[in-house]
């Protein structure tokens, strides 16, 4: 029960080493260096911010730039995360044909090293904050826990996901798709209360339409973010409470699933 724990705390610092290989080649061919990490999420803050204008788009009182920001904070960590994740095993044949440890590594490896442009994110979003005369409450301290359900999250995609692409290359091809479907899903553009006030006016049917739109996680882990950030609220278990327990469920089922076809890894890759 707690072998991936213990592989995790037995291999500590090989884990370390690939996180900051992985963050130097990231940015070390690149003119601008971690510069992008700052300019990705503000160039997508301003051009949904402009698509708004057009549109219109309820924000409940917080200014749009700030709410948006807020959004895609939590979603960039997962997106990219599974992205990194799902390609870590087939970016590390080099090493899987050489030497054994445990592969689950190189997918919690691209997943912890998102953390770091998340919190220059939160820089980012403090800045934003100030200029609109915002401050943040106690509710903050929410935050580390909403990181950590971000990062289980991912990990139950990515690791299942690294799995299948080792065998089916395709896998990292579809991925984009998906992840950019999944971002109109959530609420990143529109605030949750947009969704929940259009589906529950449906009575039942649409009662039943809004729990299914809630057991996308990052539907809970945005609108808790934003809640806890931004409004000075807790979090609201009614709607983190549908994805967590997908998360908890899915999490192990992933975790098994890649174990399972580790033993051929160095075979077919």
């Amino acid at each position: 029960m707690f072998r991936p724990f213990a592989n995790l705390i037995r291999y500590r610092e090989l884990i370390g080493v690939l996180a900051w290989k992985s963050i130097a080649m990231r940015y070390k061919q690149a003119y601008l260096g971690i510069a992008w990490a700052v300019l990705k999420p503000v160039m997508l803050m301003m051009i949904l911010t402009l698509v708004r204008s057009f549109i219109g788009i309820d924000s409940g009182g917080i200014p749009y730039p700030v709410l948006t920001f807020a959004a895609l904070m939590p979603w960039t960590l997962f997106q990219e995360s599974i992205a990194d994740g799902v390609n870590s095993v087939v970016g590390n044949a080099h090493l899987i044909r050489k030497i054994y440890f445990p592969r689950e590594i190189f997918p919690v490896t691209a997943v912890i090293t998102k953390t770091v442009e998340f919190l220059i994110s939160a820089l980012i979003l403090a800045a934003l904050m100030a200029w609109y005369g915002m401050a943040p409450s106690w509710q903050i301290c929410w935050v580390p826990l909403l990181l950590l359900y971000v990062l289980l999250a991912s990990l139950s995609i990515a690791l299942i996901g690294a799995a299948m692409n080792v065998y089916f290359r395709d896998v990292a091809a579809a991925l984009p798709v998906l992840l950019s479907a999944m971002m109109y899903l959530s609420p990143v553009i529109y605030p949750i209360r947009l969704v929940q006030e259009k589906l529950l006016h449906h009575g039942e049917e649409g009662s039943v339409l809004y729990t299914v739109y809630l057991m996308n996680p990052l539907a809970g882990i945005i609108d808790a973010f934003q809640r806890v950030v931004l409004r000075g609220l807790a979090p609201d278990p009614a709607t983190l409470l549908p994805g967590l327990i997908l998360v908890i469920l899915l999490l192990p089922l992933s975790y098994l699933t890649f174990k399972h076809a580790e033993a051929y890894f160095a075979d077919v890759i």
